[in-house]
């Protein structure tokens, strides 16, 4: 267990204590009126953790209190982690981004694309190419989300048993051989659409490897990083310290939800969205990529590798929003951000819903955590708590405009 810790005065980092202030206050009010039950706010700069606040309780009915060494269902936070873990076997010749992906999974050989129909009468066509790792890791291979209610092939994935993304009772492997048998929205490479991708790249790097994920993900970054309480699983020492998950209450307010099965390893190792951390775990991981691929002297990748990572892959330099299948992804939120290799990339600030700097990476999870990572101002922001809301509220956005407001040098 380590625990995160302010390292540098607020003023010395260029952060203004005022701006810091209403930041936290802005937050407070969320827990005050029942919309958040506590949360945990970490700002950086220089890799110096300058501010850090902790509000509010991870147990409402226990009264426990978020405190600095709290766990967190981080859920799609985990995809950058998948990312990188591929980008290892990449640098060792092991992958390419330009590997089909049948060739590591033999399910995806002679992938078919929906035409028309619904249902039964669903009308394909062979793709006019291979689905290759690099779609994966860029959400243009074609895969959904059975949640999205926006087009046939999602109601597909619905009707195979996918509607948490995973056939109930079975296995990573099972699981992908299902997203296999489905058509395609789209040829491979021609639009971006969120999708279980990251769970296909999770089982390739499985079969590439010859390590089930849980063990390549500790043996190759979570023990070389120092992220001791990262994982697929909490252990019974770690399980008082696990944020308790809510949900949007019917009558207003929050109460509690399911979350992932963290008690003893779980059948299904997500690569989408599977992992529990602290704020010291991912301070680590941020830190890796701010470092581009180094941290306290061990590398796990080349500072080319991490640039490639972290630059907008879409084509001809377009946006999620222009990119984006629609209507899924015609939001204003994906106004001037672009996506790189598991991560998505401000390519135009002047665009974007919130303040951001031109190149800032990053990315969050539907419990409503997020971090991000800006270049340009040599930032690092995380923001956790546990709430899964049924619709989008200004969070994320307010978190970026206050964290802006307090960049004074």
């Amino acid at each position: 267990m380590a625990r995160l810790r302010q390292e540098a005065d607020p003023g010395e980092a260029g952060l203004d204590p005022k701006a810091l202030d209403r930041l936290d206050q802005h937050f407070a009010h969320y827990v005050d009126e029942g919309r958040l039950p506590g949360f945990l706010v970490a700002v950086s700069r220089g890799g110096r953790v300058a501010h850090l606040t902790t509000h509010g309780r991870r147990d409402i009915a226990a009264g426990l209190p978020v405190e600095t060494d709290t766990l967190w269902r981080i859920y799609s936070m985990t995809k950058p982690v998948t990312a990188v873990a591929a980008l290892l076997l990449v640098e060792e010749g092991r992958l390419s981004l330009d590997d089909p992906v049948d060739r590591h999974l033999p399910a995806f050989a002679e992938p078919r694309v929906y035409v028309s129909g619904s249902g039964a009468d669903t009308v394909t066509r062979p793709a006019a190419g291979p689905i290759l790792v690099r779609h994966l890791m860029t959400h243009t291979a074609g895969l959904t989300f059975a949640f999205y209610h926006s087009h046939p092939v999602d109601a597909l994935y619905r009707d195979a048993d996918l509607e948490s993304s995973v056939v109930p009772g079975s296995d990573l492997a099972h699981t992908v051989d299902v997203y296999a048998s489905l058509p395609l929205q789209f040829e491979p490479g021609t639009q971006w659409n969120y999708s279980v991708a990251s769970n296909v790249l999770g089982r390739v790097i499985e079969v590439v490897s010859g390590q089930p994920l849980d063990t390549f993900f500790a043996e190759r970054i979570f023990g070389p990083l120092g992220m001791t309480d990262a994982g697929f699983r909490v252990t019974d020492e770690q399980a008082g310290r696990l944020a308790e998950l809510y949900g949007d209450a019917d009558g207003g307010g929050i109460e509690p939800i399911p979350g992932l099965p963290l008690r003893g390893r779980p059948r299904f190792l997500s690569g989408s969205g599977g992992m529990v951390a602290s704020a010291h775990d991912m301070h680590r991981f941020m830190e890796l990529l701010r470092r581009r691929g180094e941290l306290d002297g061990i590398r796990l990748l080349a500072p080319e590798t991490v640039d490639l990572m972290t630059s907008n892959h879409l084509p001809g330099g377009a946006d999620l929003r222009a990119f984006g299948s629609k209507p899924a992804h015609d939001e204003p939120g994906n106004d001037g951000v672009g996506f790189g290799l598991g991560v998505s990339v401000v390519i135009d600030p002047a665009r974007t819903q919130a303040p951001s700097g031109l190149g800032t990476y990053g990315w969050s999870g539907v419990a409503t955590t997020t971090f991000w990572v800006d270049p340009s101002r040599d930032l690092t922001v995380q923001f956790m708590t546990q709430v899964r809301p049924k619709s989008s509220h200004t969070i994320f956005p307010d978190l970026k405009r206050l964290v802006h407001e307090a960049v004074v040098g």
